[in-house]
This record gives C-alpha cells, structure tokens and sequence, in this order.
C-alpha cells in the first residue's frame, strides 16, 4: 500500500508500504521517508504554507481514501444530508411527517453534548413510528457491520450562535457530524486548535440544529504535530474557558489528556499525511467510534489510545487463533500484556474483556485479582466503564452462582476465592467451559501453587495476565517452582509492550522528580567492618532520626505538595496535592504516626497535617524477597500482634474523630476503613497517609503527588511505589515527587534500566535544578530588560505576542523550580512586580480573548495563555479580606490608607477568580469604618448584593421568580449550574420551542449565559 500519491502533485513526498489488514485497527509499522510530515509538504517544497492550502491538501488525501466530498456550509443543507444518508443506511425513505418528528427526537432542542453522545454510543437504534402506526428500527451508524456506514467530509461550515463561526474540517458519518478536525498553520503551536475547539463548544456547536454537539473526537494539527481527544476533553475544558461549573466537574480539562496516535510498536505519527493515511482509514475511524469509545457512567467519553488497541486486539485475535488451532489450555493460548503502571491498564483489560464476553464461542470471562483491596479498586473502576457490567463474589458460593448464572458473562474475583472453589468443587462443568482468565498485576502470587491448581482445574481456557512490570530472569528470584518464575513462563509470549519510557515520552505519565536526602552520618575513622556491624534498622528507627524525618516532612510538605496551587476537584475548589509516606516495617509506621502526633499537638487544627495509619499483617514484612516484590497485605488485621492491632485502633479513633465515621479493626469495619480512607485520599481530604505495603500497588489517585520514603525499595516494588504520583491531573501538576530518606539512587537506576532501557533514567527523572535554573534565570532577564513594568500596558500586537510567550515560559518554569529547596529566595522577581506582570499578563488575556457580552472575540492564532498556571499563584477572598482589615486599621493614616487600598487592587487584578469581583470588592472597602467584624460585614455585604443582582436578572428576563430562586440555590449548593435537563426549562418564561428563528433556544442559552456569570461572580465568596 503506497501513499506516494497523497502528496501535492508535482512532490517528491514518498511513504514506504505499512503493514495492515482489515482485522488491525493500529497500523503495524508506519515509516516515513519524506522529510516534511504533512499534507502539501515534501522534501523538496521549502515554500510557506498556508492555513488553507493545508486544509486543502488535507480533504485531497481524504478523497483519496474514499472518503465523499460535500460542499455544505449551512444548517439546511446538513439536516437534508442528513436525511438521506439514514435512508441509504437504513434501506428505505421518510415521509416529510415522518422525518419532522424523527429529527425533533435526535435533534432535541433540549439536549447537549452528554445526551447526543449517550445516543451515539448506547442508543444508536431509535424507534421510529411511522405515519401507518407501524414501528421501524433506525440505526444511527451500523455497529455490526462497519462498512455499511457511509464517510464524507465538508468544510467551512458556517454557523451564528452566540457568535459566527467557520469550522475548517468535519468528518460525517452517515450524515452526523462525529469527527471534526481544527487547523493552525504551521509553526503555530496546535494548543491554539484545542483552544479554539473549546470556543466553539461555548459559541456555537449547540446553534441551529445542534447537529455538532453529537461529535465524539475532536483533532487538532499544524501539520506537523497532531493529536486527537474525545468530546469529553473539549467539554471540560470549554467550561474552564468559559468559567462554567458543570455538574461532577472534573479537572481531565487540559490540553494534557490529548493523545497521538501511533503505530504499534508506539511510535507516534504526528504528521498530518501519516495521520489521516491511519487514523483516518475508514476501518481504523469506525472501529474507534464502534468499539474503542468507552462511554462511563459518569457520562464522559473516553477514547482508547492505539497501545490500549493494539493490546485488546492482540488479546482476541489470540483468542481466535489459538481456538482455530485447538491450542487451548496451554500456554500457546494466552500470554502477557507489559503496559506501564498509570498507563490505562483496567480500561484495556476492561475492553478485552467486554470484546472477549461477546464472542460466540467463550462461554465466561474470568477477571481475577489477587487481593482485595485490588479486587475493590477493580471493581469499582470497571462498573465505572459500565454500570453492573461486574459482578463481584463475595464468597466461594457466590462466586458459584455468578459462574453458573449464564447472564453473568463477566466475573470479578480475588485468585484466593477461586482456588477455594477449585478445591470445594471438584468436576463442577465450569471447568470443562471455553474460558477467558484475564489476571491483573500478574506477578508472583500466580506463580506458585494457586497457579497450578487453576490450569490444572480448567481444561479449555485463555491466560492472559497484564503488569507494569513484568519478572524477567534478571529479577526473578530463586525460590518456588523452577518452571513458574518468571511471566512468560507462567502466561505464555508477551502480546504487545507499552514502557515507562513510551508513557512519559507521550505525556501519558509524568515523570519523577527524586530528592535523596541524607540522615544518617557515619563517624570518620571507622573501617569498613565496623560500619557493617553497625545495626542499622535500629539507628534508622533512632528517636533523634525519626524526629528530625518528620520535621523535614513537616518543613518541605507545603512545597512538595504545591500548597499554593489551587484548582477544582469535582465541585470544590482545593489547595496543593496529597502524600503517602512508606515506612519498612509496622514498628517504624508506629513510631513515624507517633512523631507527627506529638510534633501537632500544640498547633491549632487548621495548622496540623491529617495524617492516617493503615497497615496489616504481611509475611514479608522484613523485605528480604530478592526481586523486589513488596510484601501483600491481608485485610486480616486479627493475625497482627496485640500492640500493633491496639495501636491500629487507636489511630483508626483519631481518624474517625476527625471524620465523624465509626471504622475498627474487626474484619468488616477494617475494610470499610480501607474503603473510606482510599476515598479521601483520592478527594484530597488527608495531607498524607502512612504506610507499610498498602496503597504502593494497585491504587490510583490523581491528587496524589508525592512519596515519602523510608525503606529500602527495588525493581518492581520500586517502580510500583513510585508510580502512585505519577497519575496527570492538570498543567500545575507536572511531575511526582519522590522524597527517599534511603540511598535509593542505584536500586532506581537498576529499575528503570530493567523496566524501561538503559537511557530511561534521562527520560523518567527530571533534570537538575541548575539546569531549569539557568534557563529562568535568562528568560527573567529578558524580561526585566524588555518588558519593565514602567511601561506596561506594552503597545503594539508584536510586543504583546512577545511578552505573552516570554512570561508563559517563565510559569513554566517556577511551577517546576518551586518544588527544589534551592530555589527559596532566589525567585529574581519580588513578590509585588510578580503580580504586577501577572495584573498585564491577565489583562492582555481579556484584551486577546475578549470577553462576554462583546460583539466579537479577538482571536489570535499564535498566542497561548498559561491561565491554569496563573491560577496555582493566585489570591483568594480570605486573603483579601486579611488585607481589608489591615486597610480598616489605616483608616485614619493618609499614607497607610492609601498603600493598604492599592494593595488590595493590586492583588485582586493579579488573579483570575477575583478579577470580575473586583467592582465588589473595592465597594465593600468603601463601605467599611474603623469598627466592625470584617468576616462578618463581608457577608452580610455580598449577601444583599448578590440577591439584588439576582432580582434583576429576574425581571429583565421575565424569568419565574420562586423557580428561579431555587434553581440558583441548588446550583450554589452542588457547585455547578445545571446546563442539561429540565431545570433551566423550568424556570424560563413560556416559549414555543419552534417558534421562528430558533428563539426558544436563543433565550435558553442567553439565561444560562447570565446564570454562569452570575454563579461566576458570586461563588465561593462567603
């Protein structure tokens, strides 16, 4: 298959031949020989592009893949495409009557991005009734058969919402608009696309006939860099722009959760020609819209990255093979999945598993896990993907009855439970089944005898296991079974290979910022055996030592957990990240929880870090397995000695004391403990948890960044620690934290050698901090020396673009620098000239984005605004308020008065949040005198502001008054506005939702514009 001919005619541009079949929905290999990357690019063309020619070069190669190329660029053309398209799909033809009401129900005037994707990817047969009475089946695209559904492509579709917009290419499938791609010319970074895709779901995807907000993949190019993303992504970031507050809003907001797309062996194709010659393949689009969409029951669409294809399919096509064969029952039908820990593993493992229950011939999916607190997590992010798509056992007999319940064709259990069934039901027909087990986090607990007992039960079954960090020989160990030690024996040939190197180099994980702080010193003099007599696990639990661990913790945590960032997680706003500390052993997690306790004791609450203890009884508590393995622990706390048990409960009293909860350490309220702090820890309602195994495998928390360390740690067990802070969150968080009160630098090095390659420790550590240093320390230059505040606002649009790039770059580089002690006092701006460049830089945003209510946006191609990183620095109302008071207490000095009112003014310009609250904030100021509460007089003053401007909003919309009010207050107590549903419905005055010119829908989204502003304005102020 060659692409010679998708270059500008007249090019060189050459791609050699990609090895792919209509089963393969990733290419296998993709090389390219041409030196420019993208459609109207070739070797031997040095000539400017411009936007449009790319768009242009684009569409051609689209037609060159069959793709059908329509000219539409309004409403009534879509709509009447659309028409035809579902009677060539669905083989007959509307009545004009028919065909109003069928498009009234999947148009719905009332729904958004949420409702269209549900039908798209749950409910894409709709019931048409007919004008006989007669019901029909309508299919909205063929799941069953792919190429049944038809593609075609338009561009510069025109549509005027709340401003007109010009959309540049959108891919149709059966006439709905499912895949659109924005362009920026190149050398125009592509962050200004997502930027602009994200504009277009606030102006103007939901105008006309909403027919766009039933896209569910969004790409974004510059020709030589493009990325695709679902519809879930733009979503949330078009409420971040715009300052809306959905319901469950989630920070997976950002230009960080795009993906590449790859070939394979997870090389990426970022040009524009390799990309649409893949991605763009009808069988690779359809196949990602039919099968790798995962809609979850928090209703975001996730999209499934090619590693996560690749795997899954690898997975079935084993499956079908080895079954063709009559390979089953051996290892030659199963094998090994190595995805990196934090790369997705439960979704892949998710929709193998959902694929895998579908064929025809498997009669049962077995997902095993291997202790329960996995079996937990496991459970819950798999009904997450699909509600009661799991059914957990809970016992040996209920997992009987899931196995002999043919409606449960996907089983979740612990490889404790199985076994236990294995040895109490001999013969049971289960065994004789065509099976699928799938093991999470293989590694050496089904190495040994339980492993044994299950292939030995089973007699026509599939074994496939996936880990982040596979056993080779190199780190297998010496004990057990000869034959079962390391993966490949145990499961069979490794199916497909996704490293920490591939994930950090696709920013699909972070990488590892790691601090080696010393605390032990070793008198001079002393000989090599002396040092080696000394008993070190007692100096390193020395009173001295543990005290002066738990001060450094307690000095550096604000830094390391970015206590000065704030940013939304679900519907409340949040300060910094969270910890856990690792200790080696229950005796030092004791001692370290009783440090923390008596070093809090006389602060104040607010000032003392939450700190939760949780451990349990581990046979391999000394550390002594030589491959790295940490010990598992069990929930059975009743194995624990009396003073480990005794304290656990003491501290599981302090916990619930904080928490209002009842928790102990009997069997099922340990668990329900387990449950509850992993939650907390996830919400970010505890600073750090210490612990001894748990929580350093098998658990995921975005909010957690950083690892204190304090045991020895190797290969697996390493990188699995590690890895519990590298999940991404936003552009704030970008990088875990690892804090090792151990020399760990070699056993790291071994094991990211081992898993990763011999140049991963470039790839997976940050670099030194003289380096980033350097780097601020000329970009801070350039700006003292270009920009002086002296003659902000700078005029002319090409020193604007250069101070917006030069002052983004330097955010950047604090939010890395912020986290190394060095940097304390050598910041080079002081604290006051840093906002004032911050008040210039957000007032440049307001000027180059424009604002509500404006007749046009000012929107330029090349500039991109680091807000989120503005917002990690930026001031709060209580920090307002403490500089009101000090204001009050002037009152009466001329001088003091006046530098305590620009104070004010200057810090509320500086940030973000309080910059459309700022005509409220300087009336309170004036309203105060020299006697008062100013906590107090504050609310009382928003109260009656906020209920006024409520009033007017009221009566300039005619909006119901009691409804009005009770929505307000609804959305003030969950954190959001409701944008779907009913109930903006409710309150808006009566309307025919047909009337002319759309003005039903016109006044909807007017009011809800007013309402988010409103909300904007007025919450979180008292």
């Amino acid at each position: 298959m060659s692409f010679e001919e998708l270059g500008e005619p007249g090019t060189a541009t050459q791609f050699e031949t990609i090895s792919v079949s209509d089963e393969s929905t990733v290419v296998s290999e993709w090389v390219s020989t041409g030196s420019t990357n993208g459609p109207g690019g070739s070797a031997n063309e040095a000539t400017y592009q411009s936007e449009a020619e790319l768009e242009a070069a684009l569409i051609k190669q689209l037609e060159g893949q069959a793709y059908e190329r329509l000219t539409i660029t309004s409403s009534v053309a879509l709509v009447a495409n659309l028409r035809t398209q579902l009677e060539v799909l669905n083989k007959f033809e509307f009545t004009d009557a028919e065909w109003k009401g069928f498009f009234e129900i999947i148009a719905g005037a009332n729904e958004g991005i949420v409702e269209k994707t549900a039908r798209i990817q749950e409910d894409h047969v709709q019931v048409l009734k007919r004008d006989d009475g007669t019901s029909k089946n309508v299919y909205l695209i063929d799941k069953q058969n792919i190429h049944n559904n038809r593609l075609q492509v338009i561009n510069q579709y025109e549509v005027a919402g709340a401003y007109k917009n010009r959309y540049d290419v959108t891919i149709l499938v059966n006439g709905l608009p499912m895949v659109h791609v924005e362009l920026k010319r190149r050398g125009v970074d592509i962050r200004e696309a997502f930027n602009q895709i994200n504009r277009y779901q606030r102006d103007s995807f939901w105008a006309d006939s909403g027919l766009f907000n039933y896209v569910q993949l969004f790409v974004i190019s510059n020709g030589t860099l493009t990325k695709y993303y679902s519809n879930t992504t733009a979503a949330a970031a078009h409420a971040e722009l715009s300052g809306a507050k959905p319901a469950k809003r989630r920070t997976s907001n950002s230009f960080e959760f795009t993906s590449w797309w790859a070939d394979e062996s997870n090389k990426p194709i970022t040009g524009l020609t390799g990309f649409t010659a893949t991605f763009f393949a009808k069988h690779t689009l359809l196949n990602l819209l039919t099968k790798y969409c995962v809609f979850d029951v928090d209703r975001k669409l996730l999209v499934m990255r090619p590693y996560q294809i690749v795997a899954a399919e690898k997975i079935l096509q084993r499956i079908e093979t080895s079954t063709n064969y009559k390979k089953t029952g051996s290892l030659a039908a199963g094998g090994y999945v190595w995805h990196t820990t934090g790369s997705g593993k439960t979704l892949t493992s998710f929709k193998a598993a959902q694929l895998a229950s579908k064929l025809p011939h498997v009669d049962k999916v077995m997902f095993v896990v291997d202790r329960k607190d996995l079996d937990y997590q496991t459970m819950r992010e798999y009904n997450r993907f699909e509600k009661d798509s799991v059914n957990g056992s809970k016992n040996t007999a209920e997992l009987k009855r899931q196995l002999e319940k043919s409606s449960a064709r996907i089983v979740v259990t612990t490889i404790q439970k199985l076994v236990r069934f294995i040895e109490a039901n001999k013969g049971h027909e289960i065994y004789g089944g065509h099976i699928v087990l799938i093991f999470d986090e293989c590694h050496r607990s089904q190495f040994g005898d339980m492993h044994t007992a299950i292939t030995k039960a089973f007699k026509n079954y599939h074994l496939f296991g996936f880990t982040g960090t596979p056993i080779f020989a190199e780190n297998a160990g010496t004990s057990g079974n000869v034959n079962l030690r390391t993966t490949e024996q145990a499961f069979g040939e490794r199916l497909h290979t996704y490293t920490i190197v591939h994930a950090i180099n696709d920013k699909n994980v972070l990488p590892f910022r790691i601090d080696y702080v010393n605390t032990i010193k070793v008198p001079d003099g002393l000989t090599d055996k002396q040092v080696a007599a000394i008993d070190t696990e007692r100096a390193l639990l020395a009173p001295e030592r543990l005290s002066q661990v738990v001060s450094y913790i307690r000095e550096h945590f604000d830094q390391k957990t970015r206590r000065n960032s704030t940013y939304t997680l679900g519907e409340k706003r949040v300060a910094g990240f969270n910890s856990i500390f690792a200790t080696a052993s229950i005796t030092a997690a004791k001692l370290y929880y009783e440090e923390f306790r008596k070093q809090q004791v006389e602060l104040p609450a607010a000032q003392r870090l939450k700190v939760g203890l949780i451990y349990s009884f581990a046979v391999n508590e000394a550390e002594d397995d030589s491959s790295g393995f940490l010990g598992e622990e069990d929930f059975e706390t009743g194995a624990l000695d009396g003073s480990s048990r005794d304290f656990l409960e003491s501290a599981i009293k302090d916990y619930n004391g904080t928490f209002g909860t009842s928790f102990g350490t009997s069997a099922d309220k340990f668990q329900n403990y387990y449950k509850d702090l992993s939650l907390r820890l996830k919400n970010r309602e505890l600073d750090m948890v210490i612990v001894v195994n748990m929580f350093l495998t098998g658990f995921d928390a975005t909010t957690l960044n950083t690892l204190w360390v304090d045991k020895n740690l190797r290969s697996h067990g390493l990188i699995q620690a590690y890895s519990r802070t590298n999940r991404i969150l936003n552009s704030v968080k970008t990088y875990g934290t690892i804090v090792s009160f151990r020399d760990l630098e070699e056993a790291t090095n071994d094991a990211l050698t081992l898993f990763g390659n011999k140049d991963a420790r470039g790839v997976v550590i940050l670099k030194p901090y003289d380096e980033y240093y350097g780097e601020y320390e000329k970009q801070v230059g350039e700006l003292l020396r270009r920009f002086p505040l002296d003659d902000a606002p700078y005029v002319g649009e090409a020193n604007q673009k250069a101070f917006i790039a030069l002052f983004s770059a330097i955010l950047r580089l604090r939010n890395i620098l912020t986290s190394f002690d060095e940097f304390a006092g050598h910041e080079l701006i002081n604290p006051r000239d840093f906002q004032d460049f911050q008040s210039v830089y957000l007032n440049l945003y307001a000027d180059w984005r424009g604002s509500r209510g404006a007749e046009r946006e000012s929107i330029n191609d090349d500039v991109v605004f680091e807000i989120e990183l503005i917002k990690q620095v930026e001031v709060n109302v209580d920090y307002i308020l403490t500089l009101v008071q000090a204001f009050r207490d002037a009152i009466g000095n001329s001088d003091k008065e006046l530098d305590a009112l620009m104070t004010i003014q200057r810090a509320v310009d500086s940030s973000p949040s309080l910059r459309n609250k700022k005509d409220l904030i300087l009336q309170f100021v004036d309203s105060v005198s020299v006697t008062g509460n100013t906590g107090e007089d504050w609310k009382i003053f928003v109260n009656a502001k906020r209920d006024a401007d409520l009033d007017t909003l009221i009566a300039d919309e005619a909006l119901k008054a009691d409804e009005t009010k009770t929505f307000v207050a609804n959305a003030f107590r969950d954190g959001a506005v409701p944008t779907a549903g009913t109930a903006i419905t409710r309150i808006l005055p009566p309307a025919s939702r047909f009337a002319p010119g759309g003005e039903h829908g016109v006044k909807k989204q007017r009011v809800l514009d007013r309402l988010e502003e409103f909300f904007d304005r007025y919450f979180g102020l008292t």
